[in-house]
């Protein structure tokens, strides 16, 4: 297909806009992972997709990638930004705050990984380079996939979620001698092995005392000096002088853009200005990430699943099982109990984004055999599509364990619950739930709550809390703290339909308990009242009381009579709210 445009790959970036601009929400509604979306619509378009047949059929031109120039340009582009993403998430506080993590079991995986992987290349007759570089590379996992899942699920802040992150960041950090290591395997040195692992360890000591001696003096003043006008423009265009100058100064030095970028980022994440550059990004990260991960399904030959199906399928056993053998392992070491350290390996289990990166460098300095690095470039691509199952799987033997340790532990708890007698019943410790908590204890008001998640309550067990496994609206867990008896129970849970439920059970079986519970909204604090809910308070209602006292007061008008309007509008929704009877089993009378 002809061009007559001076633009240089211009069909090329309209069509990556027009399908990120249609992608990135529709992967958001369908709630499939962005990476995986972007990393099969690049393999279906891609050049060894229907690009394929753009030559037969010229008007698939317009709607895949049938250039492989094309797809680089963008690919090095996507590298670049993710590299300083990456780069930017990193801290030394940060670091600190997670060390045994990071460089113990962080370092302890990669080591170990590694091993074992290039000792499995070496029995298949693999030369010593290729076996150290894929050994290297395919023991890092994919940050982006991992947090996204972990995102999804809530599990960020939990042990699991933290140690995963600490693996994460040493996995990011291992990038730069690794990039640095292909460098010097490329250039050749008669030295052996370990000369080239010293000049590795020289060359990244030397990156490092750059980036906080040179860069660092640097960076700081750059931005000082020219963001004091507060002008959006200007600190962009200071966030992609420092992105693109580094990194092509990092390529004059004899070192990967790549590298530069990554470099990049960590010299802002040491500045006061990160938390700035992260909200100027945030609007091209979707975009960006995309980017990468497309550019990265385009260089994926699917055609080699039919070539050598079994090869593939082994591959990726092999790395999952290898890795998540370790990881378990190593968390298990930790202080994990075992189900959530199996989970944590299934979800580290894949390989990550930088192995197309790091292949890549590594098939152009002929240290990896073209054909096979795109076999395991491949391979990583699979592994990455099957991450979200893998991690379902984990999550399911994870939360089997908890409960099951949680049931041997039954008869220890059934004493510890028999002796709550008179105690507050909290149903639901999320943060409502845990800030009532707090200020029951500070009041020296003696309660018990009840966390149908596993994780939440074993957590919070462990601290001292009284909070126990259990879903509160069954009568027969309710009848073992003797709600009967109890001053209260209080509904925190934030799911509707569960509250809902939870109320016409407590209701039923004990009727004459005061029941306080928690609404989003005033057509929620309805039903709840309808199924029998002694006190009802809306979310929403409260929110709109309070902003609209702070409007008030910020017109002129007095405190207390403030005050009072507010408790007049409080009250007349209380008035209706009263009126709703519940029938018998809350049925409408």
């Amino acid at each position: 297909m002809q061009e007559d445009h001076s633009f240089p790959f211009l069909r090329e970036i309209l069509l990556f806009l027009t399908l990120a601009g249609i992608m990135i929400p529709l992967l958001q509604r369908l709630r499939i992972n962005q990476v995986l979306g972007f990393l099969a619509v690049g393999a279906l378009l891609g050049p060894f997709g229907l690009g394929l047949l753009a030559e037969r059929s010229p008007w698939l031109g317009y709607l895949t990638f049938p250039r492989a120039e094309g797809v680089n340009v963008l690919a090095e582009l996507g590298v670049l930004f993710l590299m300083f993403m990456i780069g930017l998430e990193l801290s030394a506080a940060r670091l600190w705050s997670l060390r045994r993590w990071v460089f113990g079991a962080g370092t302890a995986q990669v080591c170990l990984c590694a091993a074992l992987i290039a000792g499995a290349l070496l029995l298949l007759g693999q030369r010593t380079e290729t076996a150290i570089i894929l050994g290297l590379v395919l023991s890092l996992s994919s940050t982006a996939v991992v947090m996204q899942l972990m995102t999804e699920q809530h599990t960020t802040t939990t042990r699991l979620g933290q140690a995963t992150f600490s693996i994460l960041m040493l996995q990011d950090l291992a990038v730069v001698p690794l990039l640095i290591l292909i460098g010097v395997m490329t250039k050749g040195t008669s030295g052996g092995v370990a000369s080239l692992v010293l000049i590795t360890l020289a060359k990244a000591s030397g990156a490092i005392a750059l980036i906080y001696l040179v860069g660092g003096r640097v960076i700081r003043p750059l931005f000082r000096t020219f963001a004091r006008r507060h002008q959006p423009d200007v600190f962009m265009a200071l966030i992609l002088l420092s992105t693109l100058g580094i990194a092509g100064l990092s390529a004059a030095a004899g070192l990967s853009m790549a590298l530069g970028a990554l470099i990049a980022g960590l010299l802002l994440a040491e500045t006061e200005f990160k938390h700035e550059v992260e909200l100027m990004i945030e609007p091209f990260r979707g975009l960006l990430m995309g980017l990468f991960f497309m550019t990265v399904g385009m260089g994926m030959d699917a055609r080699q699943v039919i070539d050598a199906p079994l090869w593939l399928a082994g591959a990726v056993l092999g790395l999952v099982a290898i890795k998540a053998s370790v990881v378990a392992v190593l968390f298990r070491t930790g202080g994990l109990n075992w189900g959530r350290s199996i989970e944590g390996g299934l979800l580290l289990g894949q390989g990550g984004e930088f192995a197309f990166i790091v292949i890549g460098y590594a098939m152009a300095g002929g240290l990896v055999d073209a054909a096979l690095g795109q076999r395991v470039m491949l391979a990583v691509g699979l592994s990455l599509f099957v991450t979200p199952m893998l991690a379902k799987l984990g999550r399911a033997i994870g939360d089997h364990w908890e409960l099951r340790q949680h049931a041997l532990a039954a008869d220890h708890d059934s004493s510890e619950l028999a002796s709550a007698r008179g105690h507050i019943i909290i149903a639901g410790y999320g943060r409502v739930g845990q800030m009532l908590g707090k200020l029951l204890t500070e009041q020296k008001i003696p309660f018990v709550a009840f966390e149908n998640d596993a994780r939440i309550a074993s957590e919070l067990h462990r601290q001292g809390l009284p909070v126990f496994f259990g879903n509160a609206s069954r009568a027969e867990l309710l009848r073992r703290v003797h709600a009967q008896e109890a001053p209260a129970i209080v509904l925190t849970m934030d799911h509707p339909q569960s509250a809902l439920q939870a109320v016409r059970g407590i209701r039923r079986e004990f009727p004459d308990v005061p029941l306080f519970a928690r609404a989003r909204d005033e057509q929620q604090a309805r039903l709840l009242k309808l199924a029998g809910a002694t006190v009802v308070v809306p979310e929403t209602l409260e929110a709109s009381l309070q902003l609209s006292a702070f409007v008030l007061e910020s017109m002129g008008l007095e405190e207390l009579e403030v005050d009072g309007i507010i408790d007049d509008e409080r009250d007349l929704f209380l008035k209706a709210l009263s009126q709703v009877k519940p029938g018998v089993n809350g049925a409408l009378l």
